[in-house]
């Protein structure tokens, strides 16, 4: 069986964030900004707690923002924001990691907590075998709630995510490889048979405990 390649989306395929990005696109900065500021003191917490508080208060902003959108649209902007964040955004090294597990014949997938709107769109231009993300969720008018569909797709729902697109399409890989930036990646990282860190801060950040790129090499197949 060939191996499976799990990538982090935000800060490991790309550099930085999407997110916010992807709000403007939909709704304009101004429709952001007021969002942002009346969520301020949440938001901060948020990203020092981390877990639950992130989660809600993510969703608090897509409530927000997105609430009462009509998804038919939403899928138009994700369809050029996907392309035009890709063009600028795209981390070359850890593409190329990508590009050559796909030579390899392994199976890849994109594992993220950003809205699978345009994660499935980015994957698709990537060559991925399979998008995992976050969805919102829709309403009987076809328009967007602001809620989630499901849970988050960090942390442990990151793996569990993972696990069921494994299980779904009968994949029982040699090995895991899971790249990750974050501790959003955390657990990913840590039920695959090689973790590989490509966060900015290296031995610094969160994820030290695993090696790069350099330190995981990736073998050709004999």
């Amino acid at each position: 069986m060939a191996d499976v390649a799990a990538f982090d989306f935000d800060g490991t395929l790309t550099r930085g964030g999407s997110v916010l990005d992807f709000l403007v696109a939909v709704r304009g900065r101004a429709r952001v900004a007021a969002a942002t500021a009346a969520l301020a003191p949440r938001l901060a917490h948020g990203a020092l707690a981390g877990g639950a508080a992130a989660d809600r208060t993510k969703e608090q902003l897509f409530e927000r923002i997105l609430a009462g959108e009509q998804s038919s649209r939403v899928e138009q902007v994700a369809e050029r924001f996907a392309r035009h964040h890709l063009s600028g955004h795209l981390r070359p090294d850890v593409r190329e990691r990508l590009d050559r597990h796909r030579r390899r014949g392994d199976r890849v997938v994109i594992v993220s907590a950003s809205p699978e709107v345009y994660v499935r769109v980015a994957g698709q231009l990537l060559g991925a075998d399979g998008v995992v993300a976050t969805r919102l969720a829709v309403d009987d008018r076809r328009a967007l709630t602001g809620r989630y569909e499901g849970a988050n797709c960090r942390g442990e729902e990151k793996l569990h995510r993972l696990r069921a697109w494994m299980d779904e399409d009968g994949v029982v890989p040699d090995r895991l490889w899971a790249y990750g930036n974050s501790r959003g990646d955390l657990r990913m990282l840590g039920a695959a048979d090689v973790g590989v860190n490509v966060g900015r801060l290296g031995r610094l950040g969160r994820l030290r405990a695993y090696a790069g790129l350099d330190g995981n090499p990736l073998p050709d197949r004999p």
